[in-house]
């Protein structure tokens, strides 16, 4: 069997590491770099039941088994470890509770609730998994391939091809679109639903000593009287991730083209340090910015694509695409091998579910 996966984001690449695992032939196709997009800026944060009590569930509690193994498989290159999660209300001068956990925040940080333990959350380096699957795929034979898709068609050997930019068609036995919010563009080829792109920005720091392996999740009120809910995610290498300021850009075509808006990390630097006072001396690493992807309803679209045989979607994770990257890989590689996912139902998920998107609606930046 050779599979053709199209997008070398988390998902994309989660699979190639899936099906390898199962001794199939895999073909990525990635237009740019693997994870530089959403997948190499996001928190990498990790949680066990935070997905509970939506159809969501059971992939999470799934995946985040899965995360922990695949970490002892691969030697864990990308800092994976557990990490006790808090929250934390910014709300002035109001000095917070002494000998609280995480006592690296402001002295003005109240409400300090533990939100989850060493056992129910944990964090890694999202671009440094990304790839370190994309790796371990390849050492089992997968095959890495820089270039632009641009449709999808039938071909004469009645097997589904992708359709490259400079015109070559790869044949496969099936193909995964895992394409982030750029699979509106495949919207254009197959009947999709609309996938929207979602900005925010974020920063990592490395201040000169580390911080705990914890998680914040706050809320926060600055002068004007705007409500933020900035994220901070202490990773294993000492460095620290920041996120929480949304943008209003609209997705471009070329992925390369996602920038940092005006202004926007300088807000969010503003709200960091008045979390976390020793990030104002720490050293930026980055500034940058990502379209996370989204749909209608909030779920991920995961299985087959209806009237095309043999091409699958993969895609709109949001904010857990990281966490629930490996159940959906291991749910399409059960589905392409054995005929049915065993481990996670994907009919929650099934495209079908909602009304394909009218090609004429198609609007993504031309830049």
């Amino acid at each position: 069997m050779h599979v053709v996966i199209c997008g070398g984001g988390v998902i994309g690449a989660a699979c190639a590491y899936a099906l390898s695992q199962r001794g199939v032939e895999v073909t990525l196709i990635e237009r740019w770099r693997i994870a530089d997009c959403a997948s190499g800026k996001s928190g990498g944060f990790l949680a066990r039941y935070w997905c509970d009590g939506s159809p969501l569930a059971p992939l999470a509690h799934r995946s985040f088994e899965l995360h922990k193994t695949w970490a002892e498989e691969m030697g864990n290159p990308y800092g994976y470890r557990p990490v006790a999660t808090y929250g934390a209300v910014i709300n002035g001068s109001a000095p917070g509770p002494e000998g609280q956990p995480a006592d690296w925040l402001s002295p003005s940080a109240t409400g300090r609730d533990q939100l989850g333990d060493t056992s129910t959350t944990a964090a890694l380096d999202p671009a440094a998994f990304t790839q370190a699957l994309m790796k371990a795929a390849e050492a089992r034979g997968a095959v890495l391939r820089i270039a632009a898709v641009t449709g999808i068609q039938n071909g004469e050997d009645g097997k589904p091809h992708v359709v490259l930019e400079e015109g070559e068609m790869i044949s496969a036995d099936a193909i995964i679109l895992a394409l982030g919010p750029w699979s509106l563009l495949a919207a254009g080829w197959l009947p999709l639903p609309a996938i929207y792109g979602l900005k925010g920005h974020s920063i990592i720091y490395q201040p000169s000593n580390a911080l705990p392996a914890e998680a914040i999740f706050a809320e926060l009120q600055d002068d004007l009287g705007e409500l933020h809910t900035p994220e901070i995610v202490s990773r294993a290498d000492g460095t620290v991730y920041v996120c929480g300021r949304p943008g209003t850009g609209a997705l471009p075509v070329d992925p390369s083209h996602v920038l940092p808006e005006e202004g926007g990390c300088a807000q969010l630097h503003g709200i960091a340090v008045r979390l976390v006072p020793k990030l104002e001396s720490a050293k930026i690493v980055a500034e940058q910015a990502c379209f996370r992807p989204v749909t209608a309803d909030g779920m991920p679209l995961v299985g087959a694509i209806e009237g095309h045989p043999g091409v699958y979607v993969a895609t709109g994770h949001s904010v857990w695409g990281m966490l629930n990257a490996p159940g959906t890989a291991e749910a399409l590689a059960e589905t392409l091998i054995d005929g049915a996912s065993r481990h996670v139902d994907l009919i929650p998920f099934a495209p079908a579910r909602l009304t394909p998107l009218n090609p004429h609606e198609i609007d993504l930046q031309a830049g």
